[in-house]
């Protein structure tokens, strides 16, 4: 009785550890993928720094880096989630082999009726190649426009003024606008009445833009003196003149409001009219170039 208790324990603990070896299996596999994980974001934090240290606090470098650093973590993650699930399939049993042939015809049969995805992927690998957008740079693409916080190969997500997040799918990006690479111009049109001399209109612009270059705050704001253009149009109630300055990145939207507040405060102090819309009411002439005269009639309302 006790030799057959005895076998049976040992074949019934055989049975429990052939059992198990699949449950370890599995759990060594998912720990190894734990572990590779972040030895793999470990290593690309190491290597962003050591670029970062190399870019010497170059701007434009230190926005490629992190864009490019953002995008093969998604990578890694993705490729060793992959080989784990295929790793665990085959523990359990189930042959991969068959699951590769059918992913290989599934794949061609959804290659045709996805191929705006795979148009994603290829637009995206071509704008992180070619360094056309990165995180923090503010662009216009897809009809959109905002504040670059994420770039990956399938889509650029964008935060716009009002705080709305905008993905849009890099297959319908056609053409971007990048406004935060290198430098920036902010462009501003200034209208004044038709009785200003637009000569001293334009030395006030400049004294006001001189000022501006010499502000400690905006100092490092402005690159270059300001530019006058000079008359741009005849508004239909105002001259419209036109100037820009040359500013660093981000920074033409804070230098035009700026400016824009100091030039009402100038405007003001010099007697020059910021013009309002108006309508001019002409009761046409005769032949011979005598006009009648206009009657006006003013009706007061009974109480």
């Amino acid at each position: 009785m006790e030799k057959s208790l005895s076998a049976f324990d040992i074949a019934s603990f055989k049975e429990l550890l052939h059992l198990s070896q699949p449950i370890l299996h599995i759990l060594l596999i998912l720990i190894l993928a734990t572990v590779l994980l972040a030895l793999s974001r470990k290593a690309i934090k190491i290597l962003k720094g050591l670029l970062r240290s190399h870019a010497d606090h170059n701007l434009e470098d230190l926005k490629r880096i992190e864009t490019l650093s953002q995008v093969f973590r998604y990578i890694t993650s993705v490729v060793v989630g992959v080989v784990t699930g295929m790793l665990i399939l085959g523990e359990l049993g189930i042959s991969i082999a068959p699951i590769l042939a059918a992913a290989g015809v599934l794949g061609i049969a959804v290659g045709f009726g996805a191929q705006s995805l795979v148009k994603d992927y290829f637009t995206g690998f071509f704008l992180l190649l070619e360094n056309q957008v990165r995180q923090g740079d503010v662009v216009e693409a897809g009809g959109k426009a905002g504040l670059v916080e994420e770039v990956t190969l399938r889509y650029l997500k964008l935060r716009d003024y009002e705080g709305n997040v905008h993905f849009i799918p890099n297959g319908i990006v056609t053409t971007i606008t990048n406004m935060s690479r290198g430098y920036s111009y902010s462009v501003i049109d200034v209208g004044v009445a038709y009785r200003e001399n637009t000569d001293e209109v334009m030395a006030i612009m400049h004294e006001v833009g001189a000022e501006m270059r010499e502000d400690e705050v905006f100092s490092n704001k402005i690159v270059d003196a300001m530019e006058m253009a000079g008359v741009d149009k005849w508004d239909a109630s105002a001259v419209v003149l036109r100037c820009r300055f040359k500013v660093q990145p981000l920074q033409q939207w804070d230098v035009r409001r700026e400016y824009l507040r100091r030039l009402k405060h100038a405007f003001d102090l010099k007697g020059i009219e910021i013009p309002f819309p108006h309508l001019t009411v002409y009761a046409g002439q005769s032949k011979d170039g005598s006009a009648p005269p206009l009657h006006i009639a003013q009706f007061a309302s009974r109480g």
